[in-house]
């Protein structure tokens, strides 16, 4: 005569339970590369949603932080320092002309290029920009210490480097 061991069910459900040997393993941690592009996602969506207050798009305020820190550029120049296409940073530039944020003058040493500038204007909206990204930028290194942040950011300039070359 053969007994048969009674079938063990999860509470609440008829289906039977996962006997111990029968759990699923443990969930191996996510490549570097899916973490920092989660990161960027998550980033480019805040930073979105913090700037639009200001009329600021995230494509005019990273312009806007490249003339600041360069002085001066073409919209070529600008276009490859804010990892845009040049169609995309005329757009960008007629839009932050318009609104005073930005000269645009010819190039004294050559006729089709076009010098670009901040203005008082740009500097300010620039400035309360700059406010609103480091409120963000606190709120992402809370429960890191200053060191460790520093070496994150060598880190993260070095993978940059390293994938340019």
């Amino acid at each position: 005569m053969t007994s048969k061991a009674p079938k063990m069910t999860t509470p609440g459900t008829a289906r039977p339970a996962r006997a111990p040997s029968a759990r699923r393993k443990a969930t191996p941690a996510p490549r570097l590369t899916y973490v920092i592009g989660s990161l960027d996602r998550i980033l480019r969506r805040k930073m979105t949603d913090a700037l639009a207050p200001l009329g600021l798009t995230l494509a005019q305020f990273t312009a806007l932080s490249v003339l600041d820190a360069r002085g001066q550029a073409s919209n070529a120049q600008l276009a490859e320092w804010s990892f845009i296409t040049p169609q995309s940073a005329n757009e960008v530039m007629i839009v932050m002309s318009s609104r005073n944020w930005i000269t645009r003058e010819p190039d004294p040493n050559h006729g089709r290029i076009v010098v670009l500038q901040l203005t008082d204007e740009g500097r300010d909206v620039l400035r309360r920009g700059m406010d609103i990204v480091r409120l963000l930028e606190e709120q992402m290194l809370a429960g890191i210490e200053a060191d460790n942040a520093a070496t994150v950011q060598a880190h993260l300039e070095l993978f940059v480097r390293n994938l340019r070359s």
